[in-house]
């Protein structure tokens, strides 16, 4: 077994799956007692019962793989968990800088595969897939029955190579057929600009994830920045779930003095090891940087990589936070290669800030709680069904809770289609100056979720993003 010398930070989502044996009284059993030959020996035992007897047939790997993630589960760590091969490809491709495809953002709602958008400039959006298209065929081969994951696979190919689409547009009631070629699709992780306000220039820039190319992307947003006369650095990372270590350690050492501990690893045995900010080899930050004010913008969603930025950030005085409670993630996983092209990751250390704070489970404090509007919370997302009133769904529930957020109390959340219901819908759609047929259709979530978008890039809308920009300002007046 081969180690890969990094530490990945992020949000995994531990696959639970494990082998459940259950004798129910109407099957057959045996008082056969198979002697175990060591620690070990006992794997081998039922791995040969199950392939010997077991009328649902398995292949051999799936068995293995079984086994595999049940000895990752039972750690009880959601963050420890084996992956196949296709699954470990598929987690590094999500840091890459860059991954080859369509550009298209796909979701599964009611059995039906939607486009949620096109990435600008894609193969997608040139070939013009729109979104709510609904994905009925690839290469010929319908998609009824598939999963998303099995989907998103068969759209997935070489460069340069194409794949045959037909799709559904509600809009029009009418079939597209469109061949789009595979391209490469870059990651951008890290976004910027030049907030002005009462004469005071603030240089805002949002961190998505801790990528590959996170520092370099860093690097050439805060130049630019500085050229254009930034005072002051405004960082968001609300909704960052982490990422490389190496990556959120040149972004922090871009604003700390060389040598300075930025965080620590605690081993199994308890000791620790600090970790130091160092200049990049090929990376070289603008010295302003380092004496700018900074505030940095989290959430519950800042968790891992964005805590480690957060929590040296505050320890050190160089930054302040603002926002609300972070994710609380403090430890660290080890990716380990297996012999069969999958991975184990596992919980290897512990993570302590400059002043030696666990802060796992408890999270990152802010200097400065600003609560948002839920609707800054949801994930909105393409929904493709109609619904009726007396009708009961998640999706009504989802539309109710947005509507309420946007000032159309529909009376209840709890997902039922009421008469009030039906009058926040008239009331929101008439406001809308949309077309409204009294119930939840496909015009209705689009406008709703068009509206919920609109209400989000609102920057007066951004009670967090205010709040943290007067700070700034009261800083750069010398308040």
């Amino acid at each position: 077994m081969r180690r890969s010398r990094f530490f990945a930070f992020g949000i995994l989502a531990a696959v639970a799956v494990c082998l459940v044996l259950v004798l129910d009284g109407c099957g057959k059993s045996e008082d056969n007692v198979h002697n175990s030959s060591g620690k070990f020996g006992v794997i081998d035992e039922a791995y040969e019962v199950i392939t010997g007897n077991a009328v649902y047939k398995l292949k051999d790997d799936e068995l293995i793989e079984g086994a595999l993630r049940g000895m990752a589960d039972v750690i009880g760590d959601p963050y420890s968990t084996y992956l196949t091969k296709e699954e470990a490809a598929s987690h590094k491709e999500s840091l890459a800088g860059e991954r080859v495809g369509i550009g298209a953002e796909i979701t599964r709602t009611n059995g039906k595969f939607v486009i949620v958008s096109p990435v600008k400039g894609s193969p997608s959006e040139k070939a013009g897939l729109l979104p709510y298209d609904e994905l009925v065929q690839i290469d010929g081969e319908r998609v009824d029955g598939l999963t998303l994951k099995e989907v998103v696979k068969k759209i997935r190919g070489k460069q340069g190579t194409s794949v045959k689409l037909v799709v559904y547009r509600p809009e029009s009631g009418k079939h597209v057929e469109m061949s789009i070629e595979r391209d490469v699709i870059p990651v951008h992780t890290v976004s910027s600009e030049i907030l002005e306000e009462r004469g005071k220039k603030i240089g805002y820039i949002g961190l998505t994830m801790f990528g590959e190319d996170s520092a370099k992307e860093w690097q050439a947003a805060t130049e630019l920045l500085v050229k254009e006369g930034a005072e002051a650095l405004l960082i968001d990372v609300r909704g960052n779930p982490g990422g490389y270590l190496h990556a959120v350690g040149n972004i922090a050492g871009s604003m700390l003095p060389e040598d300075t501990v930025f965080a620590y690893m605690e081993d199994v045995k308890g000791q620790l090891t600090p970790l130091v900010t160092e200049p990049p080899k090929e990376l070289e930050f603008n010295p302003k940087l380092q004496t700018i004010p900074v505030v940095l913008l989290q959430d519950k969603g800042s968790a891992s990589a964005s805590e480690v930025l957060s929590g040296a950030l505050q320890d050190l005085g160089r930054g302040f936070i603002v926002g609300t409670t972070s994710f609380g993630k403090g430890t660290v996983q080890e990716t380990m290669k297996l012999s069969n092209g999958g991975e184990v990751k596992l919980s290897t250390h512990k993570w302590l800030t400059p002043k030696e704070r666990w802060i796992h489970t408890e999270g990152i404090a802010t200097d400065l709680e600003v609560k948002q509007n839920s609707l800054f919370s949801e994930h909105l997302r393409v929904i493709a069904e109609t619904y009726k009133e007396q009708q009961f769904h998640d999706d009504v529930a989802y539309a109710q809770r947005l509507l309420k957020s946007l000032g159309y109390d529909p009376g209840r959340v709890d997902g039922f289609f009421d008469e009030a219901t039906g009058e926040a819908i008239a009331q929101f759609m008439d406001h809308e100056k949309a077309d409204s047929s009294g119930e939840m259709d496909s015009k209705f979530f689009q406008t709703l979720k068009a509206s919920a978008e609109a209400y989000r890039n609102d920057r007066a809308n951004d009670e967090q993003l205010s709040m943290a920009i007067g700070y700034l300002q009261h800083k750069l007046s010398g308040n």
